[in-house]
């Protein structure tokens, strides 16, 4: 990974905690494709690197800020001594991505001061792109600035969003909003990885996302750096508790109201 533009202590400490991590999925990345082809399959081999991720960025958070708390997917809620801090970490986001040897996955760390995400990184491992974003200060892919796009039509937008899987979600609502949303943007795209969706809306690169039935640690980061780049984020309901509600619809503040209320209108009919 390469060096950022004005990076605060916390942002470095960040960083270094995931370039430590990010060494073990590389590693543990190149082994899926062998495992694919065993009768055991790479299942059990993924879940292992998840964990092992985890466990570094703990540990390299944990000394150089001993007293914040942990807010993890794989070892759940950790209280800290300061009650003010915590870290909200997702080691592997896009797990399924990585189990297939499809090259969309990330690390993603936040910070959360009281109610507050004050910084955020997501590393996509394969691709080397480091964005990150600290409140007050901007969002960033490695040096560069980054800012949402500026496209006011949602029949010109290419959106991200996020299909429910076996067991999870409502499928039939879903099938609803897509629909409707394909009937009015220039595409649609499902990546596998929310953390990702997100860095990719605040770098322009989708115009805009909708998913729900998210958990913090996908979200927190990207959150942030949406709104650092210019971005409006609200959850489905037009509130802005995402953490806890586990939904957003994120644009630029001309696309995002026309997305939600389109998302809004065929949930209610």
């Amino acid at each position: 990974m390469r060096g950022a533009a004005r990076r605060s202590a916390n942002i470095n400490v960040m960083f270094k905690a995931v370039e430590k991590a990010a060494y073990g999925l590389k590693r543990d990345f190149g082994e899926v494709e062998n495992l694919q082809v065993s009768m055991k399959g790479p299942a059990d081999f993924v879940s292992a690197a998840d964990h092992r991720a985890e466990k570094r960025l703990r540990e390299e958070l944990e000394r150089s800020r001993p007293g914040y708390g942990f807010l993890m997917e794989e070892g759940g809620e950790i209280k800290g001594s300061d009650p003010e801090h915590r870290w909200i970490i997702d080691p592997l986001d896009g797990t399924t991505n990585f189990l297939h040897g499809i090259p969309h996955f990330a690390i993603s760390v936040a910070l959360q001061k009281g109610d507050e995400i004050i910084a955020g990184i997501i590393y996509d491992v394969a691709k080397d792109e480091f964005f990150w974003a600290e409140k007050g200060v901007g969002a960033y892919l490695d040096n560069r600035r980054l800012r949402v796009s500026g496209r006011r039509r949602l029949n010109e937008c290419v959106l991200a969003c996020g299909v429910p899987h076996i067991g999870h979600g409502d499928h039939a609502a879903f099938e609803k909003q897509l629909h409707s949303v394909m009937d009015r943007c220039a595409g649609v795209r499902r990546m596998g990885a929310a953390s990702l969706d997100l860095a990719y809306v605040a770098a322009g690169r989708f115009d805009g996302y909708w998913e729900s039935h998210l958990n913090a640690w996908d979200i927190a980061a990207g959150l942030l750096m949406i709104t650092e780049a210019g971005g409006y984020v609200r959850d489905a309901k037009g509130g802005t508790n995402m953490l806890g509600t586990g939904s957003v619809v994120a644009a630029n503040d001309y696309i995002q109201p026309v997305l939600a209320k389109t998302l809004k209108k065929v949930v209610t009919e």
